[in-house]
């Protein structure tokens, strides 16, 4: 693996968000008067969302509130009644079943408990996506797996072990090399800190943000890490009442009025995170 840049500051940050606040950035999702409902349940109500080229975009809210409901309507799992997704400036519904599958190529997914098969290895894992998109030979594909091995931090013994033999730490790496198999342009992690350590998720918080810089990569976070929020994301999408409440940087959520933003962001665990913060900042 090449040269791993440094992770971004929070002025490095809110810099970026400033440059795409005046245009200077590609959107390579945009989410336009989503609806999304089961029944007479709606989940999602006309919900906009746009994210960015490059960024790392945390999307928080209240448990139940749809967040995962958004994310695998996003990838297509799940249908919406109304609205419009654009990926890479493509519609999924008006284009070739062709370009469909060019576009998946493109999206990484990790998914909450990292989804592995169980009876398959790690490099079997990560390979799934290599056998149902590419037509490889094998010896490649191993070449393949053991690069992402080594670029999610693994060990290469890591390759040939089970899921049930990987600590829970180690799961999340070997589901991010799987994410990370066709070298996607947007991945989509879901809950990726949850069930780590705090070391543990501090060290998968740097990777994220290590990786993006050295790959260009374009990642939509689903967290309630407060610690993630603060170190590693560009910017925040709060999703409340069935659509996005506010988004912005760390600062516009703790500037943000809104009940549940403020006690989120400026309750008694939030408080000790932005006066370290700050302290680091001195």
């Amino acid at each position: 693996m090449g040269e791993i840049l440094p992770v971004q500051t929070r002025d490095d940050r809110t810099a970026a968000e400033e440059e795409r606040r005046e245009g200077g950035s590609e959107i390579v999702l945009s989410v336009q008067d989503l609806t999304v409902g089961f029944g007479s349940n709606i989940v999602l109500d006309k919900l906009n969302l746009d994210i960015y080229r490059g960024e790392i975009l945390g999307f928080v809210g209240a448990s139940g509130t749809g967040k995962s409901v958004l994310m695998r309507t996003v990838l297509r799992l799940l249908p919406r009644r109304s609205g419009s997704i654009k990926i890479l400036g493509a519609e999924y519904d008006a284009v070739s079943e062709e370009e469909r599958m060019e576009l998946d190529m493109r999206l990484g997914v990790l998914f909450q408990h990292g989804a592995l098969f169980s009876a398959l290895t790690v490099k079997e894992n990560i390979q799934v996506p290599m056998r149902e998109y590419l037509n490889l030979p094998q010896e490649l594909m191993d070449e393949l797996a053991r690069l992402k091995i080594d670029m999610v931090g693994l060990a290469p013994e890591a390759a040939e072990k089970f899921p049930s033999e990987l600590s829970g730490g180690m799961i999340k790496r070997a589901a991010l090399a799987r994410a990370l198999a066709l070298d996607p342009d947007l991945v989509f992690l879901d809950e990726p800190t949850s069930g780590l350590d705090p070391i543990g998720a501090a060290e998968f918080d740097n990777l994220i943000a290590k990786l993006r810089d050295t790959l260009g990569l374009t990642v939509y976070m689903v967290t309630h890490d407060l610690d993630s929020l603060f170190s590693v994301c560009d910017r925040i999408a709060v999703l409340g009442e069935k659509r996005v409440l506010v988004e912005g940087t760390i600062e516009d959520m703790l500037a943000c009025d809104d009940a549940w933003v403020k006690s989120y962001f400026q309750g008694k665990r939030a408080r000790s995170i932005v006066r370290e913060d700050d302290k680091q900042a001195s």
